[in-house]
């Protein structure tokens, strides 16, 4: 098929994956949903691109939802309310609809096990928004939406189910860019295909806990984005727990500073989501064990110097920021905070803080929206 260039394209084309996840085998479609294939326009000439067909898994799927929906034609919010789903919670906004029974009572998951699934997830209006043929998770550590956590507790080995949740067990008010919108209920179908022991982090190599430990990091990062403190400080507590495993073996010196260099990462996030909690205390002692592995570490000083100042602890403060001065020089924030502190000493009245375009920020940290929480400013996110 012949190339035409981008430039003369209109910017209203669909986007592909909504178009392949709207067919429905059968003869149909889902309430709502776009047509398969996706048409493009050009200014010279019409040309018309077909999207390729989904996949036969995904045919199967819909076949199957189609089957689950039944009447209601798509619409969640009849669902919430239909005959024939079990309630996984007591508010009903997340309720399992039963496709095959698995192995029996004996064969459910417990908290602290580690699962597989199978999942495919898709909005009201039938874009596959979820698939993942092998997502795999230890229960009840906050790795997943809450309807997943749930919904999974009440399965059985080798059990396929339906799970209807609303925003309140799935991605919230705020959704999930770019593809779930705020307020989005979602409905998958999940098989729970394997049920195992958590690993035993002390058999655990360094590198396997270091990767372990970047997921939680990782999911920690997500939720201080999206301003839930409380699970992102539980996260980074996990991944620092991962790192530091007691019985594991002794690294070599080259894991060692590879695990060390995570355990600064973690623990300047753990203090940044503490900061937002306004849990002081706890920043002071993530901070000094940021400075216990790397005296050097700007970002910990300059938030431990912050801190002290604020408590009126001002030539331990000066000393500190003095330190943090001399590694990172040309850093306005730090200029700001010793230069208030000079003029406090002096009885004069302060300035107005620096912006956060002049905080400093560790390496690799998330970017995540200035809300203030506390009279404290936070020096720019984990």
């Amino acid at each position: 098929m012949a190339q035409v260039r981008k430039k003369e394209a209109e910017a209203s084309e669909p986007c592909p994956s909504r178009a392949a996840a709207a067919e429905s085998p059968g003869g149909r479609e889902l309430a709502g949903s776009p047509r398969l294939g996706r048409a493009v326009k050009f200014l010279l000439p019409h040309t018309t691109i077909e999207a390729p067909p989904p996949q036969e898994e995904e045919r199967q799927f819909y076949r199957r939802l189609e089957q689950v929906l039944g009447p209601t034609q798509g619409r969640f919010e009849e669902l919430f309310r239909a005959q024939g789903w079990a309630d996984v919670t007591e508010d009903k906004s997340l309720r399992k609809w039963l496709v095959r029974e698995g192995h029996g009572e004996a064969s459910r998951p417990q908290a602290g096990q580690e699962v597989t699934l199978k999942l495919l997830g898709v909005l009201e209006d039938g874009t596959l928004v979820e698939k993942d043929p092998k997502l795999t998770f230890i229960l009840e550590q906050g790795d997943v939406i809450q309807a997943l956590e749930l919904g999974v507790q009440s399965m059985q080995l080798g059990e396929v189910s339906f799970l209807l949740t609303s925003f309140l067990y799935a991605y919230g008010h705020l959704g999930r860019d770019p593809d779930i919108p705020s307020d989005a209920s979602l409905l998958y179908e999940v098989t729970l295909l394997q049920i195992r022991d958590s690993p035993d982090l002390g058999l655990l190599p360094p590198s396997g806990r270091i990767s372990l430990s970047k997921q939680k990091r990782e999911r920690g990062n997500f939720h201080f984005q999206r301003e839930e403190y409380q699970q992102a400080m539980h996260a980074y507590q996990l991944a620092l727990r991962i790192l530091d495993s007691p019985g594991a073996a002794p690294p070599d010196p080259e894991e060692e500073e590879e695990l060390q260099e995570h355990q600064v990462k973690c623990l300047n996030n753990c203090a940044a989501a503490q900061l937002k909690l306004q849990r002081f205390a706890e920043v002071l002692a993530s901070c000094n064990a940021v400075l216990h592995i790397d005296p050097h570490n700007v970002k910990a000083l300059y938030r431990k110097g912050k801190l002290l100042a604020e408590w009126g602890e001002d030539q331990e403060a000066m000393n500190v920021l003095k330190r943090a001065l001399q590694l990172e020089p040309s850093t306005k924030a730090i200029h700001a905070e010793l230069s208030k502190l000079a003029r406090r000493q002096r009885g004069q009245p302060e300035r107005p803080a620096p912006t956060a375009m002049d905080q400093p920020r560790l390496q690799d940290e998330p970017v995540q929206p200035a809300v203030g929480h506390s009279a404290w400013t936070d020096p720019g996110g984990p």
